[in-house]
């Protein structure tokens, strides 16, 4: 940060107290109205957060199981988003081919798959129990 910069100076940190998180609600609203229009990944993985978390919540298991189970389908969809606003990023710098654009994409493309294999490692070594 350059030694100038003042946080006064900045037109988006203007709210405060309940304003500031009744836009912060509006914004994380739109974020996830956004993904669910644009991106199908997110669509497909809504889908399978739909279908998992009651299955959580009725299998007789002990809370911290459900916790697990529910917090690693929850994760995907959050590195999800986290992937589709680097994506937005960079496609709103350039729509260029560029190696570090590459680069970052892949990146938050990992992430996901990451976050994937732990779900279903999660899930696997949970359920394991019921064979």
């Amino acid at each position: 940060m350059s030694a100038n910069y003042r946080i006064e100076d900045n037109p988006h940190k203007g709210n405060k107290g309940i304003t500031r998180a009744i836009r912060a609600a509006v914004n994380s609203w739109n974020g996830l109205l956004f993904a669910y229009r644009e991106e199908s990944a997110f669509r497909q993985e809504l889908f399978l957060a739909l279908i998992l978390i009651p299955i959580a919540i009725f299998l007789p298991v002990t809370a911290v199981e459900k916790i697990l189970m529910i917090s690693s389908v929850l994760a995907v969809l959050v590195v999800e988003l986290l992937n589709s606003s680097v994506e937005a990023a960079i496609d709103r710098i350039s729509f260029e081919v560029h190696d570090l654009s590459k680069r970052a994409k892949d990146f938050g493309s990992a992430a996901v798959m990451v976050a994937l294999l732990i779900c279903a490692m999660t899930w696997g070594l949970i359920l394991y129990q019921f064979i």
